[in-house]
């Protein structure tokens, strides 16, 4: 397993947001579901995948498949996030120091992109009024 995917299989289970933030690159692009524009830079990145991880990081949350390229990967996870289940892929590229440069996430069934939405919704919400 490529070394800046250990890194986020450790910062998934344990939740530092101090790890995250030294593993996205200042430049990072993330790619949501849900937003119709890329959301560039680390402080933007770090918001949606902090909330992210608020929603769908709950005791249900598994890493399915897993497949890699040199300095990419395409994991597949499934949870359950009130009831309805979400199936999904995270694509991460990084970069030569290790850094992720790009993330983008993939959401079925339409109804699970419609509860995440609404959901991510409140979390960034809440991080915004926490500020």
């Amino acid at each position: 397993m490529p070394a800046p995917i250990e890194r986020w299989h450790q910062l998934v289970q344990s939740r530092d947001m101090a790890a995250l933030k030294a593993l996205l690159a200042e430049d990072v692009v993330f790619i949501s579901p849900v937003v119709h524009t890329p959301q560039v830079g680390r402080p933007v990145t770090l918001a949606y995948l902090h909330a992210a991880m608020q929603v769908l990081n709950n005791p249900s949350f598994r890493y399915l498949n897993h497949w890699y390229g040199p300095d990419s990967a395409v994991l597949e996870f499934e949870c359950e996030v009130e009831g309805i289940s979400v199936n999904g892929i995270d694509m991460i590229r990084w970069n030569a120091a290790g850094q992720i440069d790009r993330f983008k996430v993939m959401v079925r069934p339409l109804k699970a992109i419609h509860k995440l939405h609404e959901m991510m919704g409140r979390a960034l919400q809440q991080q915004a009024a926490q500020q």
